[in-house]
């Protein structure tokens, strides 16, 4: 079926859902080679994404740094139970292909005494200075410069407010009966819901890349975008893609206190703060980590988050304060987004305390990957948050993030660029046996009210039962109660009119449940995932 301007049906090499720094470095690495390139991001532009939002910095390396020294520091924090070969291609290749996207090719303006000279800082878990930093707006600065070259790009063609429905796999979609007979599964795109024109558009593609994010906004209080509601891992799932670790959500154990209406992203208060030297104090201004780890302020975050919710519970507090007057620093100058974001809530850092509370942060599970961003699924890739590489164990360590979402981009589609066949009749027989989208859907009675009702009792339900502590009977009561959510709103969603908000709830809900059967499964505590009971 032919491609035209007005077309449901697009075809492409490869289809990269998601615009964050894995698919924005996907995308650009395959257009390089040649590739004909389609990235699909649900914003209405590139920048929308969790990337923009991370303050504290990329692991680069310093003069006394080396590879192991790295390795131990992630083992340390992940609770050992990392992936050892995925630490280690992090710990040796990761810095190399900073250095030569980041640095060289790309020019990201990171802090610099002179051309050259990086300023280095350090956060928790880390026993050195090896992090690379933009002020406190590092994401940023590496978006803004990634999605400029992607605009530029002849090889790419962007897709914004394409929000994905579902994985084409040839097993289940494809019609001639030689696909449902082969041993083997294949993915040959996605269905995606074009928000402008209010249809289903069909992607063909040899090659599809999921860099969808995070899952914290299944959460009541997260520091995520509101895209962040797990949509690749549930298609992944819907799919039978092996999953891997999704008990391990990292909760920050400082964004902002105040300033933020129910249901919206918490600000984020750095981890470089404390680096720079700010301590958290309670409400009498009296330090408390020191009683609870060795390491203090600069202990991993599961350590330091659940030592502030047993501050909290033991003063009635509202929150815990950073006592930044221990910061070396102009903090105006070193951190001016959190200090503006402070300035309007009230809030001087030069001299007052800054109240902080634990939320929703990092998903360290996922989509399992290897070292190429290669899934259980054929041609089937995925980078970033959404996926499972074993980097980061039980629990990631600070500004880990960004280097495993550049490097297994970049892995993941020189892999995809060696492996893509040219075979065309081949590709013609997937693509014309892969039918467009049938919407089954005839009640256009979406209602706002019931929807954002069923957000409330998912986020509710996540945060108290499968949150920074859990037990067997909260996990069996998330369990049962996810369960019945989820198969009411997969019956509403197949009888109704499809939209965005629809899909939305209908990925947030079977995240959430896929988190919940996972730490139901795990009666071990490590890390991320600590169990009371």
């Amino acid at each position: 079926m032919p491609e035209t301007a007005n077309s449901l049906r697009l075809t492409c090499d490869a289809l990269v859902i998601g615009s964050g720094i894995a698919g924005s470095v996907a995308a650009l690495t395959l257009a390089d080679q040649g590739m004909d390139v389609i990235v699909a991001t649900a914003g209405d532009n590139l920048t929308r994404g969790n990337t923009a939002l991370a303050q504290g910095g990329i692991v680069f390396r310093s003069e006394d740094d080396d590879p192991k020294t790295l390795e131990h520091d992630i083992r340390i924090a992940g609770w050992d139970y990392n992936y050892g070969r995925a630490v280690r291609f992090l710990c040796r290749r990761g810095p190399e292909v900073l250095q030569e996207l980041f640095l060289d090719k790309y020019d990201i303006s990171f802090n610099q005494r002179k051309p050259g000279d990086w300023y280095l800082t350090k956060e928790g878990g880390h026993s050195l200075a090896r992090i690379l930093y933009c002020d406190d707006h590092t994401g940023k600065n590496i978006i803004d410069t990634l999605s400029a070259h992607i605009e530029r790009h002849p090889n790419i063609r962007v897709l914004t407010r394409h929000t994905a429905i579902d994985l084409l796999t040839t097993q289940h979609h494809a019609k001639h009966p030689d696909f449902k007979y082969n041993l083997t599964n294949r993915c040959v795109g996605a269905y995606c819901l074009n928000e402008i024109s209010s249809r289903v558009e069909t992607i063909l593609a040899k090659t599809t890349l999921l860099a969808t994010g995070g899952v914290g906004q299944v959460y009541l209080h997260t520091t995520n975008t509101s895209g962040s509601i797990g949509s690749g891992l549930a298609m992944a799932y819907r799919a039978g893609v092996r999953l891997m670790n999704c008990e391990y959500v990292q909760f920050h154990p400082t964004a902002l206190y105040g300033g933020s209406r129910r249901g919206e992203r918490r600000f984020l208060v750095s981890e470089a703060v404390r680096g720079e030297g700010a301590v958290l104090v309670n409400g009498q201004g009296e330090r408390f980590m020191p009683k609870h780890d060795a390491r203090a302020d600069l202990a991993p975050r599961d350590i330091v988050t659940r030592a502030i919710m047993e501050e909290m519970l033991h003063s009635g507090e509202d929150s815990v304060y950073l006592d930044t007057s221990g910061i070396r620093h102009d903090v105006k100058k070193r951190f001016p987004t959190i200090y503006e974001y402070c300035q309007q809530i009230g809030v001087d850092m030069r001299h007052d305390p800054v109240p902080v509370v634990p939320a929703a942060h990092y998903f360290c599970g996922g989509i399992m990957v290897d070292t190429h961003g290669r899934t259980s699924l054929d041609h089937l890739y995925a980078a970033g948050e959404c996926s499972c590489t074993g980097v980061h164990g039980a629990n990631r360590l600070a500004s880990t993030s960004l280097l495993e979402g550049l490097l297994w981009g970049y892995s993941a589609a020189m892999d995809i660029a060696a492996h893509t066949t040219r075979n065309l009749a081949a590709q013609r027989k997937v693509n014309e046996n892969i039918p467009d989208w049938v919407d089954h859907g005839c009640k256009l009675n979406e209602d706002p009210a019931l929807i954002a009702q069923d957000w409330a009792n998912i986020r509710n339900t996540m945060w108290n039962y499968v949150g920074i502590s859990r037990t067997e009977r909260r996990l069996m009561r998330a369990f049962s109660d996810l369960r019945k959510l989820t198969k009411d709103l997969q019956d509403f969603y197949y009888e109704t009119v499809l939209s965005k908000s629809l899909i939305d709830l209908f990925h947030g809900s079977q995240t959430a449940y896929i988190i919940t059967q996972a730490a139901l499964r795990n009666r071990q505590t490590m890390g991320c995932h600590f169990r009371t009971d």
